[in-house]
């Protein structure tokens, strides 16, 4: 197809399965010792419920096409490589208040909606440069991959595919703790110095980020005595997950062919539109496949070979933001 007289190609779908990344080559690939019981947890994933839903996954893909467009800011942040033992009460409610500080001072400078995806609630593979290490004491053991497939300590390094549900299982923990926490009012706009400073050192940011916050709780101050407060806008924000899909298997297991939501096409127009130009047209049945262990998924640095299994197990999830256009 063309647009604005560029060509654009895309790799047709009808060969394309959640399974069809295993025809080719694996970066990263992951070996467990104990094949039987690598079955089983992969088995045991794929009858557990979603951790997202389709709805917010387009949700978000609707968000990163104005993020593309110019009309929003995209804020991401998080842990490199998310541990077990981060599935807490006081380090999930850090995070979350860092992001909302962040985005409400994005917002506040760019004059922008700010798109907030948290690199929480399932970043637990760590790509690794090799396989093994040495040790201080010269000793050659496996590398820390990330407490999806094996511990950081030395004797906890073997590959054990119990850890694929036990990932699951702490994503989904995190996640519903973080819809607790907004649903209960922690990003409420009306009281933004609730949310704290401790990690900042030095004053001036202090002072400049207090002003930021003053100025707008004295602006809300302003619309609620006339009248204008709209507290129900300003109670609560979406918060998006995210991580690097590394270990395929697991997402594999993890995604599910589901009914497309209401919201899949922002308007019947684009809907046409998109009918019309693109390669990829709507199966029948309504349905798409979505990777429901979180919102947004990526391809690392590591594992982005055009001719690679990752590209090929991407390429045909509805979570990317690439299957959305605008013409």
């Amino acid at each position: 197809m063309e647009h604005n007289g560029v060509h654009f190609k895309h790799n047709p779908k009808d060969d394309w399965s959640p399974s069809s990344w295993r025809s080719k080559p694996v970066k990263q690939e992951v070996l467990y010792s104990d094949r039987v019981a690598a079955d089983s947890s992969i088995k045991k994933l794929e009858t557990l419920p979603p951790i997202v839903t389709p709805l917010e996954i387009i949700k978000l893909r609707h968000a990163l096409q104005d993020v593309a467009l110019g009309k929003a800011f995209l804020l991401q942040g998080g842990d490199c490589a998310e541990l077990f033992s981060y599935c807490e009460s006081d380090a999930i409610d850090s995070k979350i208040k860092l992001l909302l500080q962040m985005s409400l001072v994005l917002i506040w400078g760019s004059n922008k909606p700010v798109v907030r995806i948290a690199r929480m609630a399932g970043q637990y593979a760590k790509p690794r440069s090799s396989p093994v290490e040495k040790t201080s004491d010269g000793r050659q053991i496996p590398s820390f991959r990330g407490d999806i497939l094996n511990g950081f300590e030395p004797e906890n390094r073997e590959v054990r595919p119990e850890r694929l549900v036990d990932a699951y299982l702490h994503s989904a923990a995190t996640l519903n703790y973080v819809r607790g926490q907004l649903a209960s009012g922690i990003a409420d706009l009306h009281n933004p110095f609730d949310w704290g400073l401790g990690h900042v050192r030095d004053p001036s940011l202090q002072s400049k980020y207090h002003r930021i916050v003053s100025s707008i709780t004295d602006s809300l101050r302003f619309m609620h005595t006339v009248g204008a407060d709209t507290a129900g806008q300003l109670q609560t924000v979406d918060l998006y997950t995210s991580h690097e899909g590394l270990v395929l298997e697991y997402e594999q297991a993890m995604t599910r062919r589901l009914r497309h939501p209401a919201n899949y096409y922002t308007s019947s127009e684009q809907a046409a539109r998109l009918r019309r130009r693109s390669s990829l047209p709507i199966e029948g049945d309504g349905k798409g496949w979505y990777n429901v262990s979180a919102h947004f998924v990526w391809i690392g640095d590591r594992t982005r070979q055009l001719d690679g299994a990752h590209v090929e197990f991407f390429r045909g999830l509805e979570n990317q933001l690439w299957r959305v256009t605008s013409w």
